[in-house]
């Protein structure tokens, strides 16, 4: 078969099983098999494949076919720029979750503590050590195979990190630090009825808390008081519609809360810092307006 009989079969079976994007994506499939760049072999169709290749190609598209996300099929993704090993055994890391990255860089001062709380595939530790070489950096996460992927990223990227393997904030109870920052599991089982297949492929550990999505913020919240150092900063990546919900708990348990919109305009990050005059600073550096007793209202995105 040559590679274009290929490309064709390929988009064929992933447009039957509803895959949107079927033809790039069986030419991105064709190229992981066979190690060459999509151009190059979308200029070399009538080259012929082997066996073996067919085969690996064959068994990438029923895959895909069966709704498993393509970064699993790949084994690979991107995030911040950087490249980062996935596998089905940890969350595949988001755009979205970018805006969190991007927020805890602008508010970290210089030679920070920072732990990266669900750590998964360590993208968020990964990246602020990548880009802030000053940071001291701890991630944790109570899955043992993610921990092992997160420390293939941070070795594949040259960062170091420290890891730690528990519950929550257990494993550092003793410790202080300038900031926690997470995105923990926020989808509720009603949610859970709206999302795709592919979505539905994810760990659920990293996705569902079991209830109404803020089960994980109430216990990090609670914990985070003791672990914060004196202006510690608790941040947070939040469902579009849980600024109100989990403002309310940083206003009672850590200080005033701030918000940060995503590139859709919708909330996707929320925080507050333990001392109030570290709020001055926030604002300072990151033109952040915070609004006391206004959660989730008119508070602007960086």
């Amino acid at each position: 078969m040559t590679i274009g009989q290929a490309l064709k079969w390929g988009k064929n079976e992933l447009a039957q099983a509803g895959i949107e994007e079927s033809e790039y994506e069986s030419a991105v499939l064709l190229s992981d098999v066979l190690e060459r760049p999509r151009l190059d072999m979308l200029l070399d169709k009538h080259s012929e494949i082997n066996e073996g290749q067919m085969r690996r190609f064959d068994a990438f598209i029923r895959r895909r076919a069966a709704h498993e996300p393509l970064q699993y099929i790949e084994g690979k993704t991107e995030f911040m720029g950087f490249p980062f090993y996935v596998s089905p055994d940890v969350l595949i890391p988001r755009a979205d979750t970018e805006i969190l990255c991007e927020t805890a860089l602008r508010l970290l001062p210089q030679n920070a503590s920072v732990f990266d709380l669900g750590t998964g595939s360590g993208a968020i530790a990964v990246s602020l050590a990548a880009l802030r070489r000053d940071l001291l950096v701890t991630a944790g996460d109570i899955s043992p195979a993610a921990i092992e992927i997160a420390k293939r990223n941070a070795e594949k990227n040259g960062v170091k990190i420290e890891f730690v393997l528990g519950n929550c904030l257990e494993p550092v109870s003793q410790l202080r630090y300038d900031m926690i920052v997470s995105n923990p599991p926020y989808i509720s089982e009603e949610e859970r009825k709206t999302l795709s297949l592919e979505v539905l492929n994810e760990p659920e550990l990293a996705l569902f808390d079991g209830g109404d999505g803020l089960s994980f913020y109430r216990t990090i919240t609670d914990a985070a008081q003791h672990v914060l150092a004196e202006n510690g900063i608790l941040l947070f990546e939040i469902g579009w519609k849980q600024a109100h919900a989990v403002g309310a708990m940083l206003e009672e348990r850590i200080g005033t809360p701030f918000f940060v919109k995503d590139y859709g305009g919708n909330w996707r990050v929320a925080g507050a810092a333990r001392q109030e005059k570290a709020i001055e600073t926030l604002k300072k550096k990151s033109e952040l307006v915070v609004h006391v007793g206004q959660i989730g209202l008119d508070t602007s995105s960086l």
